[in-house]
């Protein structure tokens, strides 16, 4: 937390990500190895931070998203600090509609996707690992109902089919209302709007997501302090 609410952090954030935009890169590499105000790379500015600040801090990930024509939309839950928060999302919204709505629409959609954490923008786009993890689960559970082989099937198709389902953004049930499609919300909104909207892209960020977090055993850990 303390590292969060350092000045000299959250400024870094915001060159580093001024920096970014500017180069157009989804690659770290590439952004460290890029100009930083002032003199340096952003990897000589991270090192220098680490240096002065006294913790560990990274670059992991950097997504682009844009539009031809319309709207990229942000939304930043729990925000430490302007732009800073817990939670950031992108949604961007090509369209040639009035900038007002394209706004509104994203803010909400934006919204959603920080709520209902979709997994990609549609089914095609859900991982193959992912759907196999999933499938492997259905499995186990239908094995456990004792029912024929084929059922037991039919069980694991409905239940793939239903996650990715549920996990596609455009499929998911609007969380504002609990009932209407995103897909159906963006149509709509589109023909309020007097032009057609079409959602092509997001990026959902959460703090710590993607960390690896090693499970220890306390006993086993006070043990082989004790040498034994």
């Amino acid at each position: 937390d303390f590292v969060a609410k350092n000045d000299q952090f959250q400024s870094f954030v915001r060159n580093a990500t001024a920096v970014a935009l500017e180069t157009g890169t989804s690659d770290v590499e590439t952004l460290k190895a890029a100009a930083y105000p002032g003199g340096g790379t952003v990897g000589d500015k991270l090192t220098e931070n680490v240096a002065t600040i006294g913790e560990n801090q990274q670059i992991r990930r950097i997504k682009q998203v844009a539009v031809s024509q319309g709207a990229v939309v942000p939304y930043i839950h729990n925000a430490a600090a302007e732009g800073l928060g817990k939670i950031g999302v992108l949604v961007a919204l090509e369209s040639a509609a009035p900038a007002d709505k394209l706004e509104a629409l994203g803010k909400q959609l934006a919204m959603h996707v920080a709520a209902a954490f979709p997994l990609a923008l549609d089914e095609s786009g859900i991982p193959a690992d992912v759907i196999d993890r999933e499938r492997k689960i259905a499995q186990e559970k239908a094995a456990e109902s004792g029912k024929p082989a084929d059922v037991i099937a039919k069980m694991v198709d409905g239940g793939v089919a239903k996650f990715v389902k549920e996990n596609a953004l455009l499929n998911q049930l609007f969380v504002m209302d609990g009932k209407t499609k995103i897909s159906d919300v963006v149509a709509a909104a589109g023909k309020d709007a007097g032009s057609p909207i079409t959602l092509t892209d997001y990026v959902r960020f959460q703090l710590g997501e993607g960390i690896e977090k090693v499970e220890s055993d306390f006993a086993a850990e006070v043990a082989a302090a004790a040498g034994l």
